[in-house]
């Protein structure tokens, strides 16, 4: 059994999801999902369920069967805990134990080396962990019940146009201050300058733009070009956005794994991908392995 951590946002819901399936599919065995910590984390909610996605979660029971390796350090000694983990990987690997970390956000070959029995806590933010199956994960992240009508209707515009997607990604990344630390928020400059350069190689572009600060964007961004704001769906309905904007022939994405999702799972074999450079507002993170290569960078 591998037990997988669901928590966050959407977007890193569906990384763990997929790390996860690749793990259990590669051994035979079976996956399941602990989600018991949607119970005090309140920032996001649990989604992956409006997906056809593999959905077996994991008892109380189950999760503490794994979790009883789980070592709780302070602040203050980490840097020594850190020396000590590192020392005992010529035991027993920390990939090779029942409670798995991630260790930071590169990506980390050793983590597919896993075969069973293991509790996986962390984003896994690499498409690398699941190119194998990629197939299979397009799959499993198509909608489990159709759109509505309003959905259905921007769904054939954006069918029937150049379509590009645009995400903007305020909220918490704004009022949150650990968060706004780590990540920042795009500047419009970044966005000025993809829609110059798409441009370039689109014709007649139709721009969608979705965000979850539509207010913020009506008031501060504008185009020559035709251009729809995406209002239908609440933070509640989020999936529909993420599903509407996967349909986009092309994508200027947020340094966000909300977009980064909508961009992957494009079907448009040429389509045109943006992204930040410069993923997270700090220098101590690897970006290396957050965006596959065909990706444009700005």
């Amino acid at each position: 059994m591998i037990i997988m951590k669901i928590i966050g946002g959407l977007g890193n819901q569906m990384f763990q999801y997929a790390l996860g399936r690749s793990i259990a599919l590669k051994n035979n065995v079976e996956l399941k999902v602990d989600i018991s910590g949607f119970d005090t984390y309140k920032l996001h909610s649990y989604s992956l369920d409006k997906f056809n996605v593999v959905e077996n979660i994991a008892t109380e029971k189950e999760v503490k069967r794994f979790t009883q390796w789980k070592i709780e350090v302070r602040d203050d000694i980490k840097k020594y805990y850190k020396i000590f983990d590192n020392a005992f990987d010529y035991i027993i690997p920390y990939y090779k134990r029942k409670y798995v970390k991630e260790r930071d956000y590169t990506f980390d070959y050793n983590i597919l080396k896993i075969k069973d029995n293991a509790y996986l806590d962390g984003y896994w933010g690499s498409e690398k962990y699941f190119l194998e199956i990629e197939s299979i994960i397009r799959k499993d992240f198509t909608l489990k019940q159709e759109s509505d009508l309003s959905n259905l209707k921007i769904a054939d515009k954006i069918l029937d146009t150049n379509s590009i997607s645009v995400h903007f990604r305020r909220g918490d990344y704004v009022a949150d201050q650990k968060t706004n630390e780590i990540h920042g928020t795009c500047s419009l400059d970044y966005y000025y300058k993809a829609i110059e350069d798409i441009c370039k190689y689109v014709l007649d572009p139709h721009f969608f733009i979705f965000s979850n600060d539509p207010l913020w964007v009506k008031e501060n961004f504008s185009i020559p070009y035709p251009m729809n704001l995406i209002t239908v769906n609440g933070p509640e309905k989020n999936y529909e956005d993420l599903h509407l904007m996967s349909l986009c022939k092309h994508h200027i994405i947020a340094n966000s794994t909300f977009s980064w999702w909508g961009a992957w799972l494009g079907k448009n074999k040429d389509k045109r991908v943006y992204t930040p450079k410069r993923w997270y507002n700090v220098d101590y993170i690897n970006q290396q392995d957050t965006f596959p290569e065909s990706w444009y960078k700005i």
